[in-house]
C-alpha cells in the first residue's frame, strides 16, 4: 500500500494531529514499517488456527468485595496543608467568565 501525504493528513485529521515537513515524512516512513509488517503476517497460514479470546486458560481468583472504613476523615485531614472542618481546601481553579 502506497502511503501518501494526503493519506497521512486525512489520518492526522481523523487524530486530532498536525505533521508538516520532516515530522509528516518521518510519520510516512512509520506508517509504511507498520503496514509492511502487517502485510507480512497476511502471509501466515492460519486456516486451522482458532481464535484466542483469552491469553491463558487461568481462570481469575478474586477475593470477596467487602467495604472497609480504613481511613477516618480525621486521619485523612492530619497532614493536609489547608483543611476547613471536614474538607480540603485547595486553590480555586474555575474563574468566572461572563
Amino acid at each position: 500500500m502506497k502511503i501518501s501525504d494526503e493519506l497521512v493528513q486525512h489520518i492526522a485529521h481523523l487524530a486530532r494531529l498536525e505533521f508538516e515537513g520532516d515530522d509528516l515524512n518521518q510519520i510516512k516512513g512509520d506508517l509504511s514499517k507498520i503496514i509492511g509488517f502487517m502485510d507480512k503476517l497476511s502471509e501466515l497460514d492460519t486456516k486451522n488456527v482458532e481464535p484466542l479470546i483469552f491469553m491463558t486458560d487461568k481462570v481469575n481468583v478474586l477475593r470477596e468485595d467487602r467495604s472497609e472504613r480504613i481511613l477516618t476523615s480525621e486521619d485523612a485531614l492530619k497532614n493536609a496543608p489547608k483543611k476547613d472542618s471536614d474538607y480540603f481546601r485547595i486553590p480555586k481553579v474555575l474563574d468566572k467568565k461572563s
